[in-house]
Parts: structure tokens; C-alpha cells; sequence
């Protein structure tokens, strides 16, 4: 992924802000799911990932400059959800589920129902916990990367991991025997 942030950033360098739209493609939904992992709300975290993405135009030799550009944009959005959570006086207490419904399929709404229940799992980690879960499970990076971005040592990293996966051992059990009664059920 690093490769691939560094060509954009060579392509925003050469071409201006316009070229901003391939670094955009490539990695906003990933962005924004960090993102939503420090700041709990759909909406800061793309805020957050705007703000990081309108630094990378104005200062795109940071990037460019970065042995690895991937975790330093991964950096930036960190601090950006930061400063949008600093900024915010509380928390808000509504959660953002506003999904209009609309004709779906019984598999839709289960796997939404099984992604909402997951994120739901997540949000009761502290802050430090999710954000290494997200980044070991969906961002595949290794305990050692983590400790890089975050700034923190391997053991606290590691430590985090085991401590959240603990956690959400209890809250998504359920789930998991869900799953496996359905699928027992339609394998049949």
C-alpha cells in the first residue's frame, strides 16, 4: 500500500490538488474506518480524513518524504481524528444508524446486522484498544508497525490487542454461534 500511496503522492506533486482524487480512491474507506474507530461517529472521522487529505495537498513532500507513506497518512488521519475529538465539548450520545430502508436482501441485512453488531462490540474498547484492533485485523499490519505509528512499544501494543480481543470475546460470542447455526441450518 505504501508504494501505491507514494505514486499518488509523486502524481499530486506533479499535477497539483486535482491529482488528489487517486490518493482519495485509494484509500478513503480505509481511512475513514480508522478514523471512525478514534472519533465513534461516521461523519468526524470523515472530517478527519479530510483535513489529512487537504494537508497532503499543501504539504505533499511529507509524504513523499516518508519511508513508508501508507502509515504516515495513517498518522496524520490519527491526528486529525484527535483534534476533531479535542474540538467537540462532549460526546455525542445518539448513534449515527440512519439507514434509510430500502429494498434488501435477507443476506444484506444480516451481514449489516453482523457489522453493526461488531462495530457496536467495538465501541465499548477504550480508544487505545480499538484503534490496534482495527489496525492488526483490517489494516493487516504487524504488532512492530503499530508500535511505529502509534508511538508506543511493542509490549503496550501487544498487550492492547490481547486485552481487546478479551473484551469483545464475551459481546460477540453470541455472534459467532449465531453464524454457526446458520450455517449449519443452510448446509444442510
Amino acid at each position: 500500500m505504501s508504494h501505491k500511496v507514494r505514486l499518488c503522492a509523486q502524481r499530486i506533486a506533479e499535477s497539483g490538488a486535482p491529482a488528489l482524487s487517486g490518493l482519495y480512491d485509494l484509500s478513503s474507506m480505509r481511512l475513514v474506518r480508522f478514523a471512525v474507530t478514534i472519533t465513534r461517529n461516521q461523519h468526524d472521522a470523515e472530517d478527519a480524513v479530510q483535513a489529512a487529505l487537504i494537508r497532503v495537498a499543501t504539504h505533499v513532500h511529507l509524504l513523499l518524504q516518508s519511508d513508508q507513506p501508507w502509515h504516515y497518512l495513517l498518522r496524520m488521519v490519527r491526528n486529525e481524528a484527535l483534534v476533531v475529538l479535542r474540538k467537540k465539548k462532549r460526546w455525542s450520545l445518539i448513534d449515527n444508524l440512519t439507514d434509510l430502508v430500502t429494498r434488501r436482501t435477507v443476506d444484506q441485512l444480516q451481514q449489516e446486522d453482523t457489522f453493526r453488531q461488531v462495530w457496536l462490540a467495538l465501541r465499548t474498547l477504550p480508544i487505545e484498544q480499538r484503534e490496534v484492533v482495527v489496525l492488526k485485523i483490517w489494516e493487516d499490519l504487524t504488532f512492530a508497525q503499530i508500535a511505529q505509528l502509534l508511538d508506543m512499544p511493542l509490549a503496550t501494543v501487544a498487550s492492547r490487542y490481547r486485552y481487546a480481543l478479551s473484551k469483545l470475546a464475551g459481546p460477540l460470542r453470541s455472534l459467532f454461534e449465531e453464524t454457526q447455526k446458520e450455517e449449519a441450518k443452510h448446509g444442510s
